[in-house]
């Protein structure tokens, strides 16, 4: 074999398979130059050495020469596929429309964020929840207007597996009354209060059910916002100036509230309350609110005693407010319609898209 010959059959090979087979022509177990180094042996000694020195020198060669030849051709097919697959990034993109946030979940981000900076806790509850924390321990008795089926939507569980109502800890409750969809976030202050000791301050979002006819004001899904404060002289001047606050979060510095009386069975006393909107120079009702009534305490201490947990709400005070979200949307955008929030109409829905 000659040098020159297989360096030049390295170069003419135009893909990796040709110079696959160079490879074995000349390297391989049978090549021509792994059989002229088995017959070394046959020489004299001299010529011999001098023999095998060319040999070793020719296969680094063409070693060499191999590997360089498979880096160039490697390129080449790279190229030619970047080439070939190349996407022409001067043409115009495809515009691919974007969601965004619904305006319940814009008003309510609003909202959590006020009180967040107040240093309140946002907590989450069931939306399927017990008669007993959605009514019984918010001093609802069973004669109540709010707990006619006219008001609630009450769950019945069909099934081979037995649905459970836990409680805070984990605990079955269905044993304190049937199961409803919650009318109120209110359920929430009695769970919390049963889990946790004073002080804390807490705001509930999240969806709630009443069994209504739906027009322009009433839809039988909507959505509220509850907050609890609970602790040691807590008093209607601490509501206030929370509230107070709120209003200034969402009108500015020039927002204001004012509170008017009025019953609701879990606070005594009572309030309505308004914000005062500079911008359209008018008063917004929004919620009510009042300190918590003291059957709230009696009740959660009852429940923490029947498992064996210190009663730890005597002394205690503290207020609440609930307010709906989808109002103060309606109020501050003057929407005609509460109906409109869940209907899907993009067009309705896209002028408040975050």
């Amino acid at each position: 074999m000659e040098l020159s010959a297989a360096l030049e059959e390295i170069e003419k090979a135009e893909n990796l398979e040709a110079l696959q087979g160079v490879k074995v022509r000349y390297l391989g177990r049978n090549g021509l130059l792994t059989q002229a180094m088995k017959t070394l042996g046959q020489l004299p000694l001299e010529e011999r050495r001098e023999r095998g020195r060319v040999l070793n020198e020719w296969k680094g060669t063409i070693e060499k020469a191999l590997e360089e030849r498979e880096a160039a051709l490697r390129a080449r097919a790279l190229e030619e596929r970047l080439s070939r697959e190349s996407v022409d990034v001067t043409l115009p993109g495809y515009a691919f429309p974007s969601g965004g946030l619904h305006l319940t979940s814009l008003i309510l981000g609003e909202l959590l964020r006020i009180f967040r900076r107040l240093g309140f806790s946002v907590v989450e509850g069931p939306e399927v929840e017990s008669e007993y924390f959605n009514f019984d321990a918010l001093n609802m008795p069973e004669w109540h207007p709010a707990r006619d089926m006219q008001d609630t939507f009450w769950v019945e569980f069909r099934g081979p597996t037995p649905f459970t109502i836990q409680g805070p800890f984990g605990e079955s409750v269905n044993h304190r009354g049937g199961a409803v969809l919650r009318t109120h976030t209110s359920g929430m202050q009695i769970r919390y209060m049963i889990a946790h000791t004073p002080p804390f301050r807490i705001v509930v979002p999240g969806r709630v059910f009443r069994y209504e006819e739906t027009d322009a004001s009433h839809e039988a899904m909507f959505h509220q916002l509850e907050g609890l404060v609970v602790g040691q002289g807590i008093t209607m001047a601490d509501l206030k100036g929370a509230i107070e606050e709120l209003a200034r979060g969402l009108f500015g510095k020039e927002g204001k509230a004012r509170f008017q009386p009025t019953f609701f069975p879990f606070v005594e006393p009572g309030v309505q309350f308004a914000m005062w909107w500079p911008e359209r120079g008018k008063w917004l009702e929004l919620g009510g609110a009042g300190m918590v009534h003291p059957y709230l305490f009696r009740a959660v201490d009852d429940y923490r005693e029947e498992r064996g947990l210190p009663r730890v709400y005597e002394g205690m005070t503290g207020w609440a407010f609930g307010m709906g979200v989808e109002r103060l949307a309606i109020l501050r955008y003057g929407i005609p319609d509460i109906r409109y929030f869940y209907q899907n109409r993009l067009s309705f829905l896209r002028q408040f898209r975050g």
